[in-house]
């Protein structure tokens, strides 16, 4: 009996449709038209006898979240010849990425990945820059800076913005705010990764950094020293979210200001060309917006 093995274009095809769930983007990743997409799903569903996507969102039948699980697989055998003693089709992908960032923003949409993407084994290394912690054998890495990364390339993953942050009780005790000077003589907790000038530059307030107080080496740190009543810590809106999700923080002031940094997505040249580094790399740009 002659088994007819499906043309390569359909498989890449079918799995990009898949992991992307946009016949325009997946058109767009394969540098084909969309119509091209169509055609190529169809020709792979008329092979197998089967339908692979059961509705119009291009959610997968469960004949093709099996076939999916195997033409990874394949793919990625395809791709290059598994590390020794590496199971067959399983891929190694190393992270970096600075503590804050994992626990607010990545932690709590990691599951989607693991979940999409089961072949591909994970190893997440704390990166804290400020201390010369970096992980040097790192494939990705999370970054939050200027941008100018001469070492490596690198993509913008979100911008931020700042606000000042305390505990309710340190509002009940100190509050209300009514204006930013009301902050004067308060204790300001203090982070080189944020500091104070660009939320006095915004308010044209001349005050010089502040020079007393606690000082901070990680954003959550500070959090929640924060959230203990310590003072007033200046965060990130993004990063701060878990602790105004749960009351431990809030914010005395309505405004927030553009944060001069962003949180970049860093890699040496060559990496993007393994497929677990690019596929991380889209789905992350992608749970991020």
């Amino acid at each position: 009996m002659t088994v007819r093995i499906p043309p390569i274009q359909c498989l890449l095809t079918f799995e990009a449709l898949a992991r992307l769930r946009s016949v325009t983007q997946t058109a767009e990743e394969l540098c084909v038209t969309p119509s091209a997409v169509s055609h190529r799903v169809r020709q792979l569903e008329q092979i197998l006898g089967t339908k692979l996507f059961g509705r119009a969102d291009f959610s997968l039948t469960s004949e093709g979240s099996e076939y999916l699980a195997h033409v990874r697989e394949g793919l990625s055998i395809l791709e290059r010849f598994p590390s020794q003693g590496a199971s067959p089709g399983r891929r190694k992908l190393k992270l970096a990425v600075t503590p804050t960032f994992s626990r607010s923003i990545l932690m709590p949409r990691l599951r989607q990945f693991t979940d999409a993407y089961p072949e591909i084994d994970l190893t997440l290394q704390v990166s804290i820059p400020l201390l010369d912690v970096v992980a040097e054998d790192a494939d990705l890495t999370i970054r939050f800076g200027t941008g100018r990364y001469a070492d490596v390339e690198h993509i913008c993953l979100f911008k931020d913005e700042v606000t000042p942050m305390v505990s309710p009780t340190f509002l009940r005790e100190h509050g209300p705010f009514d204006t930013v000077a009301d902050l004067e003589g308060l204790p300001l907790l203090r982070s080189p990764l944020e500091p104070w000038r660009t939320w006095f530059a915004a308010h044209d307030l001349d005050w010089p950094e502040p020079l007393d107080g606690s000082t901070f080496n990680d954003i959550g740190l500070m959090c929640d020293g924060a959230a203990a009543g310590m003072g007033v810590a200046l965060v990130r809106l993004r990063l701060g979210a878990p602790w105004l999700e749960n009351g431990t923080l809030v914010r005395p002031f309505a405004r927030s200001v553009p944060s001069p940094h962003a949180h970049y997505l860093c890699w040496r040249t060559g990496t993007m060309d393994r497929w677990e580094c690019n596929t991380f790399a889209d789905w992350l740009k992608q749970a991020l917006t």
